[in-house]
């Protein structure tokens, strides 16, 4: 499959969202080396714009100086990357990121807690789960869910699926949206 973009543009083949857990950089790679794209992973980026870890720039920055950097790599990715691109899990929640988002394909990778927590195994290295971490996800899930689905283009429930299955989904709802 080949990015197409209206010349003079140039846009995602899809955009991966879904909360911590959900696989949004294992799945996103994967589906990118399948699709022979380029992936791009938001946190990844911004971790090496500011030379430090998502965690250390909430501690030292907050969580709102963090949002507006997210924001911001959010935009330029939307218009410059071509490839697969991964977006950090409370992103969707900005309300211009998730206008940013209207029209491209956007994968909601949905996940239980129980696939999420042997996934991640909520260590503290996620800042907006620290205390009572199953808790924690839980609430952030009820508050994200309608904002997932409503940017989503595509939902691909996850559990007890192989990132390789779950890949496999979404190619194919590629393939069928562009036959």
């Amino acid at each position: 499959m080949v990015n197409d973009p209206t010349p003079g543009t140039t846009r995602p083949v899809a955009v991966v969202v879904g909360p911590p857990g959900a696989g949004k950089t294992t799945v996103g790679q994967e589906l990118a080396h399948r699709l022979g794209v380029a992936f791009h992973d938001v946190d990844s980026a911004i971790e090496a714009a500011q030379g430090r870890s998502i965690s250390d720039i909430f501690v030292d920055d907050g969580e709102a100086a963090f949002r507006d950097l997210e924001r911001a790599e959010v935009a330029r990715s939307l218009v410059e990357e071509a490839g697969v691109v991964s977006v950090g899990g409370g992103a969707v929640m900005d309300p211009l990121t998730e206008q940013a988002l209207a029209g491209h394909v956007v994968v909601f990778l949905d996940v239980a807690i129980a696939d999420a927590s042997k996934r991640i195994g909520f260590d503290r290295s996620r800042p907006l789960l620290s205390v009572n971490p199953r808790a924690s996800w839980v609430a952030m899930m009820n508050t994200r869910r309608p904002t997932y689905e409503r940017v989503s283009t595509l939902r691909v429930d996850t559990a007890g699926r192989t990132p390789t299955e779950v890949v496999d989904t979404i190619v194919t709802a590629l393939e069928a949206a562009h036959a």
